[in-house]
């Protein structure tokens, strides 16, 4: 269910089936987002329009937009296209998103394959007990970034996520491990190569539910 609160220079959505719980809209302006409350939790008048839009940017789910009211700048795409993958959690993607028809500037996508709103996490790996390190092995060297762009994102029925665009694959700490223009990312959760696809999900017959 998709939450939307008017204030008098903004629009913040919530979308709770996105949300991974990182907190960052909390504990970064609590004035905000009240956490533990009865009722309206979310109070647009009690922050800037500016700040909100730092805080929305900081949440990386993609769980809270907020669209400017008053004429100024919103939200834009962070320079290049990167997906971070987190420790024994989700790929957490950010740029000019194109996810299964819909866009976006942040996303967390499940790779653990336990997610009931696939192809975003849900907060399942954690009751599934995934475990898959956010560190990977660094480059030797790293090529030239290709044509910036849009970066599309594509789950493939039971199978991997295709990405297609001008893309860095980073460690959950940001270091650079892969640049490249296509890439398939594990999202039945049991690769040997993860976060690449190296065709298991084939073996163990992977259900994406159609998602």
């Amino acid at each position: 269910m998709i939450e939307v609160v008017d204030g008098k220079q903004v629009r913040i959505r919530f979308d709770g089936a996105r949300c991974i719980h990182s907190r960052a809209c909390v504990l970064g302006l609590p004035e905000v987002f009240v956490a533990n409350v009865e009722g309206e939790w979310i109070r647009p008048d009690a922050a800037t329009p500016e700040d909100l839009v730092a805080i929305a940017s900081r949440c990386p789910s993609g769980a809270i937009g907020v669209e400017r009211l008053d004429g100024g700048a919103g939200e834009r795409p962070s320079g290049r296209n990167v997906i971070a993958v987190l420790e024994n959690g989700p790929l957490a993607a950010r740029g000019a998103l194109r996810i299964a028809g819909s866009e976006g500037l942040r996303a967390t996508l499940c790779r653990c394959g336990a997610s009931k709103n696939k192809p975003y996490c849900d907060g399942s790996h954690v009751a599934a007990g995934f475990v898959a390190s956010g560190e990977l092995p660094a480059p030797e060297a790293l090529p030239a970034w290709g044509p910036q762009g849009p970066l599309e994102l594509t789950p493939l029925p039971d199978g991997p996520l295709k990405v297609s665009g001008a893309h860095e694959v980073t460690c959950g700490t940001g270091r650079a491990a892969r640049r490249a223009e296509q890439a398939f990312l594990c999202r039945c959760g049991a690769s040997k190569n993860k976060p690449y696809c190296d065709g298991t999900h084939r073996v163990i017959g992977f259900d994406s539910g159609g998602r």
